[in-house]
């Protein structure tokens, strides 16, 4: 890339860059750049990557690991505003 590219990327991303940083920019964009290529030409060899093969989600049960209620107290203390067991805020709606 371009040092005026690194520019164009740092003003897109609303970053005001020095000259030193574009300059090392540059260097860790085109080390990343040549990364990413290696990783994809491992994949495409790998075979076809549309294609992953069987997939599983590992799931656990909820379960409640503390006594209902235990930490309660202290959530609701640190509120502005409660009621009951609530947190109290403005009403937005308006109902008709």
């Amino acid at each position: 890339m371009t040092t005026d590219e690194i520019r164009t990327l740092g003003r897109l991303a609303r970053i005001s860059l020095t000259d030193n940083e574009v300059e090392s920019f540059n260097q860790e964009i085109d080390a990343i750049l040549n990364y990413v290529s290696v990783v994809k030409d491992i994949a495409a060899s790998e075979g076809d990557i549309t294609d992953p093969g069987v997939r599983f989600n590992v799931l656990r049960t909820d379960a409640v690991t503390n006594a209902p209620g235990l930490y309660t107290e202290n959530i609701l203390a640190g509120m502005p505003k409660r009621s009951g067991q609530f947190l109290a805020v403005k009403k937005i709606l308006k109902q008709e």
